[in-house]
């Protein structure tokens, strides 16, 4: 992947420094002890990091508690100078520049972007208290993406044929895939589906965030197809590399590899399968009209 000529973020806020340990927050958004607990056990399980399973954990989420509203951190603003920080400012400027384009060629609107956290460990978050363990996430009541760049050292290490540069257009895909969820909110997708999951059974909860997901990983296929338009930015294997990571965070290969089965009911992501197919339904048209998730079937 070649990505010098993108452009780089002012969007990034640079908390690795900041020395924030937070404080757990409960309920409300992100993640409790709970949850960190049985992430835990699923990796232990698997033997793969939590942060390479899970990040999904930007799943909608309630309004913050009150304890979660206390001020949140700020971190240096602009893009970081180090190698691994304009990466992430240059993945995140051009996906600016491009969702700028798509709004205004598809809807004929302006684009708002959001703001990339990057820190190291954990750091508070509009969702609560943000930890390395949870992986990227979205949050919608700050409207940032959050990303402890270790994530990336994990991705090489876990992922078979993805390493240093060659796992570069993988790393984008799982930040892309974070911005497409902020496009979901600010097209009123995640609060309608808030809205609906509310008065859904377990199951039917399930299967409508399954759709969220994947129309995320199609909106970071139609990123990927715009910036190749413009910049001609891939080299030979980045787009399987990314699809290979799609396919193994899918949750049949989770489930099959931690208990020897599998539950469709319990998807929250979708398949291996589906979440390579609506990557490349979106990087084949550049299109967000290939990405009706909600309209079409997901299988």
């Amino acid at each position: 992947m070649r990505w010098d000529d993108f452009r780089r973020s002012e969007n990034v806020e640079d908390r690795r420094d900041s020395g924030d340990g937070g404080g757990i927050a409960l309920g409300g958004g992100g993640i409790g002890i709970g949850g960190l607990i049985i992430v835990g056990l699923i990796s232990w399980a698997l033997g793969i990091d939590p942060r390479i399973l899970i990040g999904g954990l930007e799943m909608v989420q309630g309004p913050p508690t009150q304890q979660q509203q206390r001020p949140v951190p700020t971190g240096r603003a602009g893009a970081p100078s180090d190698q691994q920080g304009q990466f992430v400012a240059a993945v995140v400027g051009d996906s600016e520049d491009r969702w700028a384009e798509i709004f205004r060629q598809e809807l004929g609107r302006n684009y708002q972007p959001p703001r990339l956290v990057i820190f190291r460990g954990a750091t508070r978050s509009g969702c609560g208290f943000a930890q390395a363990a949870m992986g990227p996430f979205y949050c919608p009541q700050d409207q940032r993406v959050y990303l402890d760049t270790s994530f990336f050292a994990d991705l090489e290490r876990r992922f078979r044929g993805c390493s240093g540069k060659a796992c570069q257009f993988s790393q984008a895909y799982v930040i892309t895939h974070e911005i497409g969820h902020h496009v979901q909110n600010i097209l009123g997708i995640l609060p309608r589906v808030q809205q609906a999951q509310a008065r859904m059974s377990e199951r039917d909860r399930n299967a409508l965030q399954v759709r969220v997901e994947l129309q995320a990983d199609c909106f970071a296929g139609v990123w990927a197809n715009r910036s190749q338009q413009k910049w001609n930015f891939l080299e030979p294997g980045d787009v399987e590399a990314a699809l290979q990571t799609a396919s193994a965070i899918g949750d049949d290969r989770l489930q099959q590899r931690g208990r020897g089965f599998v539950v469709p009911d319990s998807f929250t992501h979708g398949s291996s399968a589906q979440r390579m197919q609506w990557f490349q339904a979106g990087f084949k048209s550049g299109s967000m009209k290939s990405c009706d998730t909600f309209g079409q079937g997901t299988s």
